[in-house]
């Protein structure tokens, strides 16, 4: 028999804060009561009320300032990261990834130190070595881009990267059992050459190599 969950108070008055906040009640920047006088109108207590606050801070919507009170900081909330790539096409998962990868990888072949060229050359070999599965294969090839923005020393896009790796692990192993492998010379040689295009410094190569493969794997879905 199938049981019915109910959802925790604080997720509700979360939920209920929030909606308010959507329809205009505080303006943004504007200070929301204090918490005697939410929990009464929320029908919650105060420790449910600082828990739906710290939920929505989290969120971004709402800001805690010591010693001066909550303020509103957004109207809205961007949906969650995993929500909106778990329903983007692979094609449109892929395009994000240009715009992350070749700004990566130019910026990496300006920044990169001895310790991070090791990174991909190591990457890149594990990449070619033999792989019994699809999911290893998959893996592999993951390892070695995300050393190639890693080798970029830029957080948020290595953040970025790091975001999309589930989404697109899962696409890119369906992608295998639906075409032959790809892991053919060209395509070792292509990575093979950026890697050599970091080693080099010669950033506007390394940035059209990354380009030139991901619109490959984009032309592959036909």
């Amino acid at each position: 028999m199938t049981q019915i969950r109910r959802e925790p108070l604080a997720d509700q008055a979360a939920r209920a804060l929030f909606e308010r906040i959507r329809g205009g009640e505080w303006s943004l920047g504007a200070k929301l009561p204090g918490e005697t006088t939410l929990g009464p109108q929320l029908g919650v207590g105060r420790s449910t009320v600082r828990e739906a606050i710290r939920q929505l801070a989290g969120r971004g919507v709402l800001e805690t300032r010591q010693g001066a009170g909550v303020f509103v900081t957004a109207l809205d909330a961007p949906e969650d990261w995993g929500a909106v790539l778990g329903r983007a096409d692979i094609a449109a998962v892929i395009e994000a990834r240009i715009a992350i990868e070749s700004e990566g990888a130019h910026l990496a072949a300006e920044r990169r130190s001895p310790a991070a060229i090791r990174r991909i050359r190591r990457a890149l070999a594990e990449r070619g070595g033999a792989h019994d599965t699809r999911e290893e294969y998959v893996d592999a090839d993951m390892r070695f881009h995300r050393a190639v923005v890693e080798a970029a020393d830029n957080p948020v896009l290595l953040e970025l990267f790091d975001a999309f790796v589930p989404r697109l692990r899962r696409a890119m192993i369906d992608m295998l059992r639906i075409h032959r492998h790809t892991d053919d010379d060209v395509d070792r040689d292509a990575h093979a050459d950026l890697a050599e295009a970091i080693a080099d410094r010669d950033g506007a190569r390394a940035r059209e190599l990354s380009r030139a493969h991901l619109r490959g794997l984009i032309d592959a879905l036909g």
